[in-house]
């Protein structure tokens, strides 16, 4: 190793040969060991050791970079792939500045309750290391600050071998569930430092997550009574995994208990919508038919539900009298903080398991079985399938849509990725755990397509036989769509539906409501929220990117085509977008209804 000092790039580091360790080759290996085969990430100069040591050290595999046009973008890809797989991908990101523009995507992820390790750097916290100004602007006092209150872990490592505790940290603790991101701030001076040698540690296998916790055995037999008197139970069903075991645990509880199942249209498809059981999906508010469903409930039973109390008060509000037995079956309280309030309202609980959704639905098989508990007749009920739009020339709306896009993919393997506010419940056949996806978790506009990249690489790597189709608004789209480079980098197939009102329609319906509470003139609520004059070209944004193709339709007699045409372009690795262009309305009535 040579003890010349180099002035590299502006700053001062000791160099050495094409041998010499340096302390960002152990950060490498050290996320390198966790066999995670994509980092995402937008460059920048805070980690240039560690970006060197990706490519050159570990010949850029495992990870693999993904280059992102955005900071946004790498986490937004990273959620989308955790959504798929349940597994978290690297996500990395420059200094300060980057972890700014990361930070929406990052509570994207966290209200998801999504795995995934991002990695972040500074510039040397020793000051006499900094280069003049930019590494002055780009070094905070306390940078995981900026996302600490909506991560499970962060920490800034004091030297490389720290830094291989860190990561290891940060991957078991973003992978015990409930999940959730992690961060790992690496000081720009530590990654350059050059090293004699590795530092030792144990095996990685000796570090890997927390495993699930068994409820407690007297809970279980509590809710095994309850659930055995009840003579209308009613589940809740919501965050799962995306495994098909315990997607036919959730069935066979539902079918051995004889109860209804409802699923949230913010969360992935836990149950199948052509089921006997099933009863519908609901964003928040319970439509009427819903609500009577859940009156007429003795016993609920939530799994992992986003918002017990926000549920269950809309039928049985607090102090009004009798209530049902309800089974809380979460251990989401584990990562609740002060900060944000995605914990929603505390929920009134008689029973509680404290663990995850499938060890709950596991352990309350096995003690209905113990207990001898008789299975309930299986339902007769038909589910009805999706009529077609009544219109069939001119103009339509996001129902006329949804109709049509159920009918043309009937039959195929569709992984709907997200879908655009509006979409109407019940628009879509749920009959596996990968049919849908979910929702961004966060509610922040330009997650979608990005999510939408990330979620088609892992289908493309882990299903290739599934369709990716990601249903976008088109001011997600226009705020994310830099995102769609990185699909045409990586050569991932994938079918972009933009369901273009040319309008932020919601805060349309927000003015509109304002203006009739206070008898103002209703009909200017379109006022600065329209995306008019002129109107976006979006297939123009798309093929821009390099490697899209895609059509605009205006006319309902022309949806079912584009639609296929969409389908057989994916089919054959191409990546599509539609620009349908709709009226400016949301559908809150089902298109099938169950109960």
């Amino acid at each position: 190793m040579s003890e010349q000092p180099s002035n590299a790039g502006g700053r001062t580091v000791t160099t050495g040969g094409a041998n010499t360790l340096w302390g960002s080759d152990v950060i490498a290996n050290a996320l390198s060991e966790q066999n995670v085969p994509y980092a995402c990430l937008n460059p920048g100069a805070s980690y240039r050791g560690l970006h060197d040591s990706i490519v050159n050290y570990l010949g850029n595999k495992s990870p693999k970079m993904i280059v992102c046009l955005h900071e946004e973008h790498a986490v937004g890809i990273a959620h989308g792939y955790a959504m798929v797989t349940n597994k978290p991908l690297i996500a990395i990101v420059h200094s300060n500045v980057g972890l700014m523009h990361a930070s929406m995507g990052v509570f994207n992820v966290w209200c998801n309750r999504a795995p995934m390790v991002l990695i972040g750097a500074t510039g040397p916290v020793d000051a006499m290391k900094r280069r003049p100004w930019i590494d002055w602007i780009h070094t905070s006092a306390d940078q995981g600050a900026l996302v600490r209150n909506y991560t499970k872990w962060d920490d800034q490592p004091g030297s490389p071998g720290a830094a291989v505790e860190s990561i290891r940290r940060a991957f078991q603790i973003s992978m015990t569930r409930p999940f959730g991101p992690t961060y790992v701030n690496l000081d720009a001076a530590i990654q350059e430092m050059p090293l004699d040698e590795a530092p030792k540690a144990e095996p990685v296998k000796r570090f890997g997550p927390a495993p699930d916790l068994e409820p407690p055995r007297s809970q279980v037999a509590a809710a095994v009574k309850a659930i055995s008197e009840a003579k209308n139970p009613l589940i809740l069903s919501g965050r799962c995994l995306r495994t098909e075991d315990g997607w036919k645990d959730r069935v066979e509880l539902a079918e051995w208990i004889g109860a209804r199942v409802i699923t949230s249209s913010k969360d992935p498809a836990s149950f199948p919508s052509t089921h006997p059981a099933y009863a519908g999906e609901i964003p928040w508010r319970l439509r009427p038919n819903i609500l009577e469903l859940v009156k007429k409930s003795d016993c609920i039973i939530a799994l992992d539900w986003l918002d017990v109390g926000g549920t269950v008060n809309q039928a049985f509000p607090p102090g009004g009298g009798k209530n049902p037995t309800v089974i809380n079956i979460t251990n989401d309280h584990v990562v609740h903080n002060g900060w944000s309030m995605d914990y929603e309202i505390l929920p009134a609980t008689d029973i509680w398991l404290p663990v995850t959704s499938e060890a709950g639905v596991t352990a309350l098989l096995e003690g209905l079985a113990k207990a001898n508990v008789a299975k309930k007749p299986k339902a007769s009920r038909t589910v009805p399938k999706v009529a077609p739009p009544e219109r069939t020339k001119g103009a339509y709306g996001v129902a006329d849509l949804a109709r049509l896009f159920a009918i043309a993919t009937e039959g195929e393997k569709i992984s709907i990725i997200c879908r655009s506010l509006g979409w109407p419940p019940n628009a879509n056949t749920i009959e596996h755990p990968l049919d849908m996806l979910g929702s961004n978790g966060g509610g922040g506009l330009a997650a979608g397509p990005s999510m939408a990249v990330g979620a088609a690489l892992a289908l493309r790597d882990k299903h290739p036989g599934r369709i990716p189709v990601a249903i976008l608004g088109d001011g997600d789209y226009m705020m994310g769509s830099g995102a769609l480079w990185s699909a045409s980098n990586q050569g991932i197939p994938l079918l972009v539906i933009v369901a273009n009102n040319r309008s932020y329609f919601n805060d349309e319906e927000h003015q509109r409501h304002i203006a009739h509470d206070r008898h103002r003139p209703e009909e200017n609520a379109h006022v600065g929220q329209r995306i008019e004059g002129p109107a976006p070209d979006l297939v123009a944004v798309a093929t821009a990117q390099g490697g899209w193709e895609g059509e605009h339709v205006a006319n309902i007699e022309d949806v079912p085509a584009a639609i296929k045409r969409g389908i057989t372009a994916v089919k054959s690795g191409k990546r599509w977008i539609i620009d349908a262009i709709v009226a400016p309305e949301y559908v809150r009535r089902p298109l099938v209804e169950h109960v």
